[in-house]
């Protein structure tokens, strides 16, 4: 029988004005109850993860850091694991390591990076993970694959958590969902993307509790016996408390893409698991029930969600 995890929640956001204004953000989350503060990875108009990270551990006492996620075609994995075995050290241990094969093309585009196609992102940062849980491990390190060699580079510092610091993954397809089941520590359900292009219409059409259901199924099978071992976490934009969910959610239908007619119901949009809606007692039961289903305990909110999530945190944090 699986072992339901105690309820986490985060906060995502990569925007401050200037230095106090970010420490002081994230003494608030902390405060609040918030296990982690999550920052972007592009090159639009946001902070850079790895700085942002260190001033938010420096600002706290108890706050987890983590990026969502780290972009792996910007750097180099021997480069990325030895930044955040850093940080790990610096903070006491509280980095959690997101990671991704990349997606948004203008970032590619305006760096004039190849944007190769999603496959051989993918093949190249599973090798990244692999190289970079090395790297955190014990000795040396010699590695060979199609995109990365590392020759007996025993990686220094080695971080606090142990045997690495904890990997993220965030996936929605088979292929890389099935491997989080198998590498990662947190695996966090995104909404399959299928390019730039159509990413509105496949984000929503793949948002679904079925298609939920897959993919933790996928997640089932191919952990195994690991599969309690894996925190689920999910990032949930709609969040809006209101004594008329019905109500609320035919207002998100209404607002959904045409190609997404099929989804685009009042019920569909109250089932999805990125989507919470009602008194703070139906939220409340929403997010158990979801865990119950679904196993998900890791909720991720964006800072313009903070103030309606967190009556949530406090009466649901660690049970």
């Amino acid at each position: 029988m699986t072992q339901l995890r105690p309820f986490r929640f985060a906060v995502h956001t990569s925007d401050a004005a200037d230095g106090a204004t970010w420490a002081a953000a994230a003494r608030r989350y902390e405060a609040l109850g918030f296990s982690s503060l999550f920052v972007r990875d592009h090159f639009d108009d946001q902070l850079a993860p790895i700085v942002a990270m260190t001033a938010a551990a420096y600002a706290t006492t108890t706050l987890r850091v983590g990026c969502l996620v780290f972009d792996n075609d910007y750097r180099h994995p021997l480069v990325l694991a030895k930044e955040m075995a850093t940080l790990d050290v610096l903070s006491g241990g509280r980095v959690e390591l997101g990671i991704g094969a990349g997606w948004m093309g203008s970032d590619y585009e305006q760096a004039g990076m190849p944007y190769d196609r999603p496959g051989v992102r993918v093949d190249r940062m599973i090798e990244a993970v692999h190289i970079i849980k090395a790297l955190h491990g014990d000795g040396p390190v010699d590695f060979k694959g199609d995109h990365y060699t590392i020759t007996g580079h025993d990686a220094l510092p080695k971080p606090v958590q142990r045997p690495h610091t904890p990997i993220m993954i965030g996936a929605g397809g088979k292929r890389l969902l099935t491997f989080a089941a198998r590498e990662a520590d947190i695996i966090g359900l995104n909404p399959k993307n299928l390019g730039n292009d159509a990413w509105a219409d496949t984000n929503v059409g793949d948002a679904t509790d079925e298609a939920t259901d897959r993919k933790v199924a996928w997640i089932r099978e191919a952990a195994g016996s690991r599969f309690d071992a894996i925190e689920l976490s999910i990032v949930v934009p709609f969040i809006i408390e209101t004594d008329d969910r019905a109500g609320m959610a035919e207002g998100i239908a209404a607002g959904l893409p045409p190609a997404n007619a099929e989804v685009a119901t009042a019920a569909r949009v109250l089932e999805s698991p990125y989507v919470l809606l009602g008194t703070l007692d139906e939220m409340a039961a929403t997010i158990e029930a979801r865990r119950e289903r679904w196993g998900i305990s890791y909720y991720v909110f964006n800072a313009d969600s903070v103030d309606a999530a967190a009556p949530l945190v406090e009466r649901l944090a660690g049970k």
